[in-house]
């Protein structure tokens, strides 16, 4: 009776916990939406998402976004070429070529990777990173989303590596015994049965990485130069929405048309964060009714 009290409980509360999780991703949409909707009485939509210049503070006050968007882009696409087939890679050799020994000393190293502070891996970029770059390529400077890139797909690959090596060591043992069984080689196990089998949790382990490339601030404000205008190549400085925010919160009038476009940013963010997110569940849902 006392075991079935404390399941209840338990359950109740997980329950509970559930529910605020969903309860306080409406509230943030809704207190988004409240400041978004107020400026865009006042400033055009389209002029916001498309217009090429950023420039608050002059008068008149020009508010477009796209340059911001494609500094986005740039720094997360950037990110994702270079942390998905790595981190996806690592996976592989963590859980299937690895030794006992070796396994346990490089989970370790990942997840220790992942409790670095953002701010030090930004620090660190631009100690070593920067300057590296700049003469690696002979470009006026090392502040650009090319930097970025690198160092955001450091910070999202522990969230790939680990998830992925999960839901590769769940594969169950008889798929690889039947494989084998069937005179597969050991790549051909891992590469036909394993990927595919675990090609579900490893979409997901991608897009949680993407979700932290998109959402980091503090790194890419420190070494992609932060230069609102669209770049024509992954070597020139870039600004992203997130580092906008994060910059120029502090300098705003509160209920000003700076400060609600900045709510606005959050907003068109919130809407892709949340776009990507609807689009990795579908594909899941394909996946696991193939």
């Amino acid at each position: 009776m006392k075991r079935k009290i404390i399941d209840f409980i338990i359950e109740k509360i997980i329950f509970l916990c559930g529910v605020l999780s969903i309860v306080f991703v409406v509230l943030i949409f809704c207190f988004l939406l409240k400041e978004g909707v107020s400026f865009f009485k006042d400033y055009d939509v389209f002029k916001f998402v498309f217009g090429k210049l950023w420039y608050p503070s002059s008068e008149p006050a020009q508010f477009g976004i796209l340059a911001l968007i494609v500094g986005s882009i740039y720094v997360t696409a950037g990110a994702c070429l270079i942390a998905v087939p790595l981190g996806v890679a690592a996976a592989l050799y963590i859980s299937e070529i690895a030794p006992a020994g070796v396994r346990d000393v490089l989970k370790s190293c990942v997840e220790l990777m992942a409790a670095v502070p953002s701010v030090v891996i930004g620090f660190v970029g631009m100690a070593t990173l920067v300057p590296f770059v700049r003469e690696l390529f002979d470009i006026p400077t090392g502040l650009t989303a090319f930097s970025g890139s690198i160092m955001l797909a450091f910070m999202a690959m522990p969230t790939i590596v680990t998830i992925s090596e999960d839901a590769i060591r769940s594969v169950p043992w008889s798929y690889k015994e039947g494989a084998l069984a069937l005179g597969a080689t050991r790549w051909q196990t891992i590469r036909r049965i394993v990927l595919k089998a675990a090609m579900p949790g490893i979409i997901a382990a991608i897009m949680l990485g993407i979700g932290r490339v998109i959402g980091e601030t503090m790194a890419v404000m420190m070494i992609t130069g932060n230069a609102a205008h669209i770049p024509s190549s992954i070597f020139e400085p870039v600004r992203t929405m997130t580092a906008t925010i994060a910059a120029e919160m502090g300098e705003t009038v509160r209920g000003g048309m700076h400060y609600k476009s900045l709510f606005a940013i959050g907003l068109v963010l919130f809407v892709i964060t949340f776009s990507v997110n609807f689009i990795a569940d579908l594909i899941l849902g394909k996946k696991k009714r193939k």
